[in-house]
């Protein structure tokens, strides 16, 4: 009788952990039914309309995210977004762990991922800014008053250049920069100014022969005759990541059915960019998004800059990433470090892309 009823009880053991790992594994999967008989054509909308929030303050970068809003995609998947601006990165990555926003864009500094090595969980889940070969939109410019001395990028030797912040991306492109011009740091005299508009009127004026500059100030700059287009960034750093899409931990192990959706949204987007500057396909529409959502409202002058390199289908540098921070590690700028098995979760991209499809390049 004993026996019985210990085997009895063993039975009801195992079924009931059956179950709980049946609702586990319920809970950590994707609800990723394709079902085209619906506005997005692909995965079908949430049940109830979800909110989410995005840290944005209208970089170009963040041009996945207002043509996704703009074309209706997120609108499809029954999510509606709100875009939140913070004064800094430092209350912006807070807030993202905390769940009080799901979505924001990075940069990649020092700061950055000494706050992840200090406790701050964030995920870095999708490319969100790269320079394209040939068109970098983050890249060297030099005074007209240089345009017959420096033709070589060894002829930055002994002149004074100027980047917008140490222990960042933009020391990083510059250390690259010097290395492939085969110089030292002690070969050339580095000026801090922290705001690249600045940068215009000290090159213009001679205070500075060369900057490290971005669009659309770079066109602009020529435009109105201040500045050169010296090279391109890609020549000794192809492929550097600049910016990131980053989730917060609840967004992405807790609602999961939304964040895919989510990125399915945005990877639409990120693909209309492409096919507007990359194909030039509908590119009128998508730079009347971008005025609308961005600082440039000139639409002639979208039709000149070098945009921001988007990835279609959210690939990231991560090698590079990596590079990176060793970089900044070996400056003695992080304190601890990061695991970045645990800081990259590219799961929810691959799974949209899977979706989706690959993008035709």
């Amino acid at each position: 009788m004993k026996k019985r009823w210990f085997m009895l009880f063993a039975s009801i053991v195992l079924l009931l952990g059956a179950c709980s790992s049946k609702e586990k594994e319920s809970e950590d999967a994707f609800d990723d039914e394709v079902n085209t008989n619906n506005p997005s054509g692909d995965l079908a909308p949430l049940d109830k309309k979800v909110k989410v929030r995005i840290a944005e303050d209208g970089a170009a970068s963040g041009a996945g995210f207002y043509i996704a809003k703009e074309k209706g995609y997120f609108e499809d998947y029954n999510i509606e977004v709100e875009f939140a601006q913070f004064a800094n990165s430092d209350e912006m990555l807070p807030a993202l762990a905390s769940g009080e926003v799901d979505i924001a864009g990075g940069v990649s500094t020092a700061s950055f991922f000494n706050a992840i090595a200090q406790g701050i969980d964030v995920k870095i889940i999708a490319d969100k800014g790269h320079n394209v070969p040939g068109k970098s939109y983050f890249t060297f410019v030099i005074g007209n008053h240089m345009k017959d001395v420096i033709k070589e990028y060894e002829d930055f030797k002994g002149k004074r250049i100027a980047i917008s912040s140490k222990n960042s991306i933009d020391e990083y492109i510059y250390l690259e920069m010097l290395k492939h011009a085969g110089l030292t740091q002690n070969d050339v005299e580095l000026v801090l100014l922290g705001d690249f508009g600045s940068m215009l009127g000290a090159i213009d004026n001679g205070s500075i022969d060369a900057a490290l500059q971005i669009e659309p100030l770079i066109t602009q700059g020529i435009e109105n005759d201040l500045h050169l287009r010296f090279g391109d960034a890609t020549d000794y750093a192809p492929e550097s990541q600049i910016a990131l899409v980053l989730g917060s931990p609840q967004f992405m192990n807790e609602e999961k059915n939304v964040s895919l959706r989510f990125m399915a949204a945005y990877l639409k987007g990120v693909r209309d960019y492409n096919d507007a500057f990359i194909k030039d396909e509908g590119k009128k529409e998508i730079i009347d998004i971008m005025t609308k959502h961005t600082a440039l409202k000139d639409p002639a002058l979208w039709e000149k800059v070098f945009v921001t390199g988007l990835d279609p289908d959210g690939k990231m540098f991560l090698d590079d990433v990596i590079k990176q921070y060793d970089a900044y590690k070996a400056n003695g700028a992080i304190s601890g470090d990061v695991n970045f098995d645990k800081a990259v979760d590219t799961s929810i991209t691959e799974k949209a892309v899977e979706i989706l499809g690959a993008y035709e390049r």
